[in-house]
């Protein structure tokens, strides 16, 4: 298959996801999306400008999934559904499904709240605190080493030194304990059972929930609508396949009954769960096809950017990129697609061996 035909093909796909609720909820407000299920949505002070996240009831309480950004915008949203929403019963349960901060944000405020002790698996729990102490490899010295030994000039990394401080902000304070959840664990949550599927690329060990019954997926950031999950390598684990992962956490998804309503962190909710996991599949197909393609002659991270995206991306944006392109290059490395070789200058080039992967 060839590119226009891919994207074609992914435009088809997108085109045949069905959305059956087309207005999201205003901050502060909550949408019933199935029995004892509801959405709600926080601000994000980014481009991506939103997370949802759920709320669901649990006998005579409530169970939250998923935190917010801290910011006082979206503390307010929450003091808002707890004076009018809840129904005078308390909240029981805070689950997090994985460490970024606009989905842990605010998960110690909540716990100190409501004491408790927030549910997640020990992968996301130990990562928080790994990234909010600096430690284990998240430092910006080590982002700034492996974004220069990829390609990246120096003068296109002021923002690694701007965002040192951007966990923290989101995520001011963290929970000392947390309630581990494992991969096909079943919780109950009310009058249902919901299943904890987990993931792998976006994060360490992403908690997704799947309610047979319902027929509801909650699906975090790792299946999205509109916008593919971001898959990327961080200096802690420099050689990491996290495209692997990722592809391999979609077929897992596939074998969720077709009909499933999916709740992704960020869009709508929407119907068509096999398309959309076919067309992620296609766009990595794509874009691996044309990073071997580039590959005929020795490319770096930087080199194959513009294959890869359409578009440019400011400093922040940028380093996502940069981990994205990594990443593609590795999984294709790790299947011997490509070899990895240093050039004059020490920078990391990755050039075709002639199998195919």
């Amino acid at each position: 298959m060839n590119a226009v035909t891919a994207l074609k093909k992914a435009q088809l796909d997108l085109s045949s996801l069905s959305y059956p609720i087309a207005e999201p909820p205003a901050p502060g407000t909550v949408t019933a999306v199935a029995p004892g299920v509801f959405w709600l949505r926080m601000p994000l002070p980014f481009v991506l400008n939103h997370i949802n996240l759920w709320l669901l009831e649990d006998g005579d309480g409530w169970t939250i999934v998923d935190c917010g950004f801290a910011t006082d915008e979206a503390r307010g949203c929450w003091e808002q559904i707890f004076a009018q929403h809840l129904n005078g019963k308390p909240v029981k349960r805070v689950i997090v499904t994985h460490f970024h901060p606009d989905h842990i944000g605010l998960c110690d405020w909540l716990s100190e709240k409501h004491n408790l002790i927030p549910w997640m698996t020990k992968a996301e729990y130990l990562q928080s605190h790994l990234v909010h102490n600096r430690l284990g490899g998240v430092e910006p010295e080590h982002l700034r080493t492996l974004m220069m030994r990829h390609g990246l000039d120096a003068a296109r990394m002021k923002w690694i030194e701007e965002r040192e401080h951007l966990y923290t902000t989101g995520v001011p304070t963290l929970p000392h304990a947390h309630r581990r959840i494992c991969d096909n664990e079943s919780i109950a949550i009310g009058a249902h059972t919901w299943r904890v599927v987990v993931g792998h690329g976006h994060s360490p060990e992403h908690a997704s929930l799947y309610c047979e019954k319902l027929g509801v997926f909650i699906a975090g950031d790792m299946l999205l609508p509109r916008i593919s999950t971001n898959v990327s390598v961080w200096p802690a684990e420099p050689d990491a396949d996290p495209v692997g992962e990722f592809l391999g956490s979609l077929t897992r998804y596939a074998t969720l009954a077709a009909h499933t309503l999916v709740l992704p962190s960020h869009g709508l909710p929407f119907h068509g769960l096999h398309t959309r996991v076919e067309a992620l599949h296609e766009h990595h197909r794509t874009r691996l096809a044309r990073v071997t393609q580039a590959c005929a002659t020795p490319q770096t991270a930087v080199d194959v950017l513009p294959v890869l995206f359409d578009r440019k991306f400011d400093d922040h944006h940028l380093l996502f990129a940069m981990g994205e392109a990594i990443a593609h290059l590795n999984y294709l490395m790790h299947r011997g697609t490509l070899r990895r070789v240093v050039n004059s200058s020490g920078n990391t080039q990755f050039e075709r061996t002639g199998k195919s992967s």
